[in-house]
């Protein structure tokens, strides 16, 4: 009788270990997906607002440190991104910081622009709104100033 106690209080013992472990593991995997990734929306042609939209992603890093940011230009804001642009050198001390800028490949076709007009290595997709949409999906949080 004592062995089938021991038995049964060794294999309680395992499972409560197992059990640690998974907690463990789904802490770890929460922490994960709970990282800072945050998207911000610029579709208008106001180079106050994308200004503001630039000390805002500054001060997002700020507060947060280890931050995933992307800023998707659509329509208008890809006045934003174009290499010509007021805002031309932050864009790309942002970028410098880890900051992704997004082309809408759309908006770059109604308004004739090519690859050419603007800032070097920002990224490309082919419709804004739908990178948006994914970037949420994967759970960005989604800032339109």
């Amino acid at each position: 009788m004592n062995t089938r106690r021991s038995t049964t209080f060794a294999l309680m013992a395992l499972l409560a270990l197992a059990a640690a472990g998974v907690r463990a593991a789904d802490a770890a995997g929460t922490a994960a997906a709970t990282r800072n990734r945050i998207v911000f929306q610029v579709n208008e042609d106001d180079s106050k607002k994308w200004n503001t939209v630039l000390s805002n992603i500054n001060n997002v890093q700020e507060e947060l440190g280890k931050v995933e940011v992307a800023v998707v230009a659509i329509g208008p804001g890809l006045g934003m991104i174009k290499a010509d642009a007021l805002t031309a050198n932050r864009v790309q001390d942002a970028m410098a910081a880890g900051v992704r800028f997004v082309a809408c490949g759309n908006s770059m076709q109604a308004m004739h622009l090519t690859r050419d007009d603007m800032i070097d290595k920002i990224d490309y997709a082919r419709a804004g709104y739908v990178e948006i949409m994914r970037l949420q999906q994967q759970g960005w949080v989604y800032i339109r100033p």
